[in-house]
């Protein structure tokens, strides 16, 4: 007579009349007698098995290689769904929760297993990209709540297509929430981009299930290349422009040369313009409209000249200094050291918006787009009489101390710095 498997030495085990325990005794028994080795579980493995007898308050399962485990109590019943369909033979998985018991075998979890198999599904299709039809369920400022397989999902906002991002023209967040509410109840096909089980983590996007097609759209598309369109969107960042079947983001600082506090000053919704592609980042458009402007700064030298006396209008005041709009395209900065020969610590106690005012240019940087100006400079220095001068006569010229002149050159330099930060943080 030939020998038994393993496998057979089970399934007869869980045909006998013989108790669990006594069955499971009987089987590692038999395991350890043939020389089979048995694999050491750890706590959280999820590992495949076979059932050996399913009871109504205990399920076994012979875990191949590992021994036999034993799934009672919250553990069965948190998942009884599963075995509705299943009968001992089947294979089944299952998680461990406890290595070995007070009888030597492994407690072992159902609904942990569960929980493992819904997410690893999430994963697959994660790594498949594969197009998900949900619902959207609720809708909050950030985005929208999506369910799949039974696990919350979010669709962020900046996930949406481009046909459901919503272009709020005064940047509204309550308007903005009540576009997303309008999707409640809509089907929207998606992928996911994150799955995390370890912070139960599920993250969709509408846009990414367009990105293949907006790819082959994009395809066309050069750097450079003149595009006529219309303004389809205001937000405080920029423009959105549609052209032909495409669209693009004119950023707030691509729109003119001139300084902008709100692009809404500048283009309008419906307004047909003509812009230049300067960038295709992961299917993302840029473009710029002031480039194909001449750049009024080229011209700024001709038109001004250090140590020329100009008027202008304060259009800001600033904790540092005071921009000045010398015409429509030129601002120049005061500096909180040019606004007077005294001290000054809150520029808007000294200055306010909309004055105007002579100043007198100090500084002029085309390529950096900087205009320096002082008031100081057009105020009566307060430098005592010499003994030994007349009234009347002017007073001897006092030499600055070389290190007044290093610290004026580092306040330049720290405004410099300051601006460029601003200019990184808009972007």
């Amino acid at each position: 007579m030939s020998e038994e498997t393993t496998e057979e030495k089970i399934t007869t085990t869980a045909q006998t009349n013989l108790s669990p325990a006594a069955q499971i005794a009987s089987t590692m028994e038999d395991l350890l007698s043939a020389g089979v080795e048995i694999k050491v579980l750890k706590v959280g493995d999820m590992v495949e098995g076979t059932l050996i007898s399913v009871g109504k308050n205990e399920v076994y399962v012979d875990l191949e290689g590992y021994g036999v485990g034993v799934v009672r109590g919250r553990e069965l019943y948190d998942d009884e769904a599963t075995l509705a369909s299943q009968k001992p033979g089947d294979k089944i998985f299952v998680s461990v929760i406890e290595p070995e018991n007070k009888d030597g075998i492994a407690e072992l979890s159902l609904r942990q297993a569960g929980q493992e198999r819904v997410w690893q599904a999430l994963k697959e299709k994660l790594d498949s990209k594969e197009v998900i039809r949900t619902k959207i369920l609720e809708a909050n400022k950030g985005g929208l709540m999506v369910e799949i397989n039974n696990v919350m999902g979010f669709l962020p906002v900046s996930q949406l297509s481009l046909e459901h991002y919503p272009r709020v023209e005064d940047g509204d967040k309550s308007k903005i929430l009540s576009v997303l509410h309008g999707y409640v109840g809509q089907l929207f096909d998606v992928q996911i981009i994150t799955a995390d089980s370890g912070e139960e983590k599920l993250v969709v996007s509408e846009k990414a299930v367009f990105e293949k097609e907006m790819e082959n759209r994009l395809g066309t598309l050069k750097i450079g290349q003149i595009v006529e369109g219309t303004i389809t969107g205001v937000v405080d960042f920029g423009a959105f422009v549609k052209f032909g079947e495409l669209e693009g983001l004119v950023h707030i600082s691509e729109l003119a040369w001139q300084r902008i506090e709100n692009p809404r000053d500048i283009v309008k919704v419906g307004q047909k313009v003509t812009a230049k592609v300067i960038s295709i980042d992961k299917g993302r458009v840029s473009l710029s409209i002031k480039q194909l402007q001449t750049d009024p700064w080229l011209d700024a030298v001709k038109k001004y000249q250090i140590g020329q006396v100009v008027k202008g209008k304060v259009a800001k005041v600033m904790p540092y200094g005071v921009f000045v709009e010398l015409d429509e395209n030129i601002q120049g900065l005061v500096h909180m050291m040019e606004l007077s020969h005294e001290t000054i610590k809150n520029p808007e106690s000294f200055i306010k918006s909309g004055d105007e005012k002579d100043f007198k240019i100090i500084s002029i940087e085309p390529a950096e787009h900087r205009l320096g100006l002082s008031l100081k400079a057009l105020e009566p220095s307060s430098v005592p009489t010499e003994v030994g001068t007349t009234e009347g006569e002017p007073a001897p010229a006092v030499k600055e101390d070389p290190k007044v002149e290093d610290k004026k050159e580092e306040v330049v330099e720290e405004v410099k710095v300051e601006e460029k930060t601003k200019e990184v943080k808009a972007e």
